[in-house]
């Protein structure tokens, strides 16, 4: 299955709505380029990802790599903020650490209202 998105944008910001699962480090590249390239398209740099019913498969190294990768292509004026299913956070907490030292605004959050009053914040920074 793979991973199957959908975005939209509202207000100034898009909003993206993830499943399947990652069966390798190039299915979370192309998924962070293609939520990447929708930011620009749209021209907005607030992006509000629901995970919840994305399943992370990768392991320790790759998961590493995948951050690496979309930190040195996500602009840094770029703030994400993604929900996940509760089960992966530990997952996505070290994903969040190898982007956050980085340089990205970027939280990883197992609840909605949490995750938009983040990002809707106006000087929040990664640590809060």
């Amino acid at each position: 299955m793979s991973i199957q998105y959908t975005t939209r944008v509202d207000g100034g910001t898009l909003f993206v709505t993830a499943s399947g699962f990652d069966e390798c480090l190039d299915d979370v590249q192309n998924y962070g380029m293609g939520v990447l390239s929708a930011s620009q398209q749209s021209g907005v740099y607030r992006v509000l990802c629901d995970e919840t019913a994305l399943e992370y498969r990768l392991g320790t190294f790759d998961t590493y790599q995948a951050g690496e990768f979309l930190s040195k292509q996500v602009p840094a004026l770029a703030k994400v903020a993604i929900v996940c299913n509760p089960m992966h956070l530990s997952d996505a907490r070290f994903f969040e650490d190898v982007v956050v030292n980085r340089g990205l605004t970027f939280r990883f959050f197992i609840d909605r209202e949490t995750a938009l009053n983040w990002l809707f914040e106006p000087h929040a920074s990664p640590e809060a």
